[in-house]
């Protein structure tokens, strides 16, 4: 079972990575093993494609590559709410929540990612192209195994980018470094509370892998909401999977930031979600009607979600 990810080195999807480093999907009888893709859109392509039967990602990214919901399921939500942050260079002296201070600024954001910093932005008043805020890619980004947090991190350091859009492995190592302040981070409170539904992310597979192969697919879910759990009850566990698959500095990291995370390790996936999501989506045009909860998520297996 082939499980893609765009972002190994980052707290983000770590759940599901968790599932296979620990032992979760093997105790479930599934052979499961993790394949970088990045970006987040080439992540679900792969999907579509029958390249991977799961992708751990952004639960709004799915509609890139399968139009209006036609074709996949999100059969679980690896953790609640919009999970990147916004981090710039210190020496610019921006104040915490100030939005108002990406004006002027080049800021590094992933595809996929982007979409929602965009709107993000855009919903609190700023104009994109007469505020001159460049949003885009970073030079080297798309490498085997780079992590697009940490290497923008990097590239923050040395005065490349003015700031960056990414998960909060990258953050961190841009706070502790020095030539980075967190300037938004939504889903804890800091920003616009609306933006806090955009998205969110969660174990992704195809309508045919369901029709096929349905008990694969539960005890894929069951598998999840078991690392939560463990997780949950020993954060210290995610050093053992960092030391497996992360440099040394992120290994020593990753404990603390899923220790933070941990208030939103919850597999569920409300109604009330998929509608924000879903209305995020026509807004930034991924979308192009309304779709039935039931089209969105693969409800015969929330009754796995509560551990």
């Amino acid at each position: 079972m082939r499980i893609a990810v765009p972002d190994l080195i980052s707290n983000s999807y770590f759940p599901a990575v968790a599932a296979v480093e620990l032992g979760f999907f093997k105790a479930e009888g599934l052979n499961a093993e993790l394949q970088h893709i990045f970006p987040l859109p080439k992540t679900m392509e792969a999907l579509r494609d029958n390249e991977v039967d799961f992708v751990a990602g952004s639960a709004h990214a799915t509609l890139a590559a399968f139009p209006d919901w036609k074709g996949a399921k999100l059969v679980a939500a690896l953790s609640q709410r919009m999970y990147w942050l916004l981090v710039l260079r210190s020496d610019l002296g921006a104040a915490k929540g100030d939005v108002q201070a990406v004006k002027g600024l080049r800021i590094g954001a992933a595809p996929g990612p982007d979409l929602a910093l965009r709107r993000l932005l855009t919903e609190e008043g700023i104009d994109l192209v007469k505020d001159r805020v460049e949003i885009g890619p970073v030079p080297g980004a798309g490498g085997p195994g780079v992590s697009f947090g940490v290497h923008a991190a990097g590239l923050l350091e040395r005065g490349s980018i003015d700031g960056f859009w990414a998960n909060a492995m990258g953050c961190e190592v841009a706070v502790r470094s020095g030539a980075g302040t967190v300037i938004l981070d939504v889903r804890r409170g800091l920003g616009p509370a609306a933006s806090q539904q955009y998205t969110f992310p969660a174990l992704v597979t195809t309508d045919s892998k369901i029709a096929q192969d349905a008990g694969g697919v539960a005890a894929a879910v069951r598998a999840v909401v078991k690392a939560q759990k463990a997780l949950r009850a020993d954060p210290s566990l995610a050093t053992e999977v960092g030391q497996r698959l992360f440099p040394s500095e992120q290994a020593a990291l990753i404990a603390g930031l899923v220790e933070r995370d941990l208030p939103y390790y919850d597999a569920s996936i409300s109604e009330d979600v998929v509608v924000s999501m879903n209305r995020f989506a026509r807004d930034i045009g991924l979308l192009s009607q309304p779709v039935a909860y039931d089209q969105v998520v693969a409800t015969q297996f929330r009754g796995l979600w509560a551990d």
